[in-house]
Order: structure tokens, then sequence, then C-alpha cells
């Protein structure tokens, strides 16, 4: 800021122009950046409207490195979220500090309204790494389950550490889920990392739901003849 302030100040007229200007600007900005977030917080959609047609960056991170469209999902701001899709420049794939997507936060959620806005908006049904079918996994969230899987998701998908979405819904999620993947088919063979199969993390978790389905898995339903 020093040396801009130096440089303006041998403009003369047009550099005290411009410092007026920037003193009137600043706090604008500031305070722009402040009913954004707010917005977010309280769920108002009206304003967070007004401030996106300002022309305020609906990409912006918070003080933490949050994304705006992060933030209202998990603060449960639904009317913020609709807007905040809907508007063109949003770039729905952006990471939050946890490496989640906002699909990632609507699965887990079951809010299969809301993923289905951020699929229209071409949001990446298979990032790299953890994905949203882990997440809904866990959930065990079978309508959010269906929605993905009708939009391609990959269903042995591998987190980092090889864990796949059957493992999950072994452990966190329903019987129900469980079978619904196995139909799907899911390998309930496959291992992570550590050489732990689905049903081995079914046990883990004492889930006897789970363990059953796992034990006397159910095959995959057959394909849908061609028309």
């Amino acid at each position: 800021m020093p040396f801009k302030l130096t440089k303006l100040v041998k403009k003369h007229v047009f550099g005290a122009v411009f410092m007026v200007s920037l003193v009137i600007q600043g706090p604008a900005v500031a305070g722009v950046y402040d009913d954004f977030f707010a917005a977010i917080k309280r769920d108002n959609p009206n304003t967070m409207q007004s401030v996106l047609a300002r022309g305020f960056d609906v990409n912006t991170r918070g003080p933490n490195g949050e994304i705006g469209l992060s933030m209202a999902l998990f603060e449960n701001s639904d009317k913020v979220v609709q807007v905040i899709v809907a508007w063109p420049k949003t770039n729905v794939n952006a990471i939050n500090s946890k490496g989640e997507s906002p699909l990632m936060l609507a699965a887990l959620r079951g809010q299969t309204d809301v993923a289905q806005l951020l699929l229209k908006k071409g949001a990446d049904v298979n990032k790299t790494g953890w994905t949203p079918l882990h997440y809904a996994a866990s959930s065990a969230a079978l309508p959010m389950l269906r929605l993905l899987i009708d939009k391609h998701a990959y269903i042995d998908a591998e987190s980092p550490n090889g864990t796949t979405p059957l493992m999950m819904a072994a452990m966190y999620g329903t019987g129900a889920a469980v079978d619904f993947l196995l139909q799907e088919g899911a390998d309930a063979q496959l291992k992570n990392q550590q050489g732990l199969t689905a049903l081995q993390f079914a046990q883990r978790g004492e889930r006897p739901d789970a363990i059953k389905s796992l034990s006397n898995p159910v095959r995959p339903a057959p394909a849908k003849p061609a028309n």
C-alpha cells in the first residue's frame, strides 16, 4: 500500500481523486464480504442475491478458507444454497478445507434435491479420492445412493486408503444400503490397504444387519435387455 500511495501522489490531481475513491471503496468491499457470509449464516436469500448482483465473487473463501457454498450446506441454509447453486459463476466443484465437494456434503445429508441441482450444474460424481458415493453410503440415504448410481457413480470407487462405498455402508450405514450396493454390483471381496473387507468393516462396527447381508451377499440384479 505505501508504494501505491507514493506512486499516486506523483499524479497530483488524478492521484488525489483516486485516493479519495480508495478510501470510499475499501470499507464498501469489506462490507460486501461481511454481508456475504452473514447471509449464509442467517439463510437470507435476498441479501445473498443482492451481494452477488453487486459483483461479489461467489467463490470467495471465508477466514478459514471455506467456500460459501460448502458453508451454506454445513449451516443447512437451504434458501441461500439455492441462490448460490443457481448463480452462473458458482464453481460447484470447489473443494473445502477437508477435501470435500458440495456434492459430497449434500450426499452425506441426503439432500437429493440439492444434489440434483449440483449435478445439473456439472458437479463431479466421480471425483478423485473420497467420493459422493462414499458419503451417501455412510448416511445410508437410499434415494441419494440411487441418484448417484443413476448418474454413473463408480460403485467400487476407492478412497486414498482403498476403502469402498460398500465398506462405508457396512460400518456406518444399514443393511438396506449394503443390499442396494450389492444388488448394483458392488464387490464384497475387495480389501482396503489394511486388508479389510466390507464384512470385516461390518464386524468392527458391530452392525448385525450389514453382517447378515455380507455373510450371504445377494447377487447383482440382472441387466435390463436393450430395447
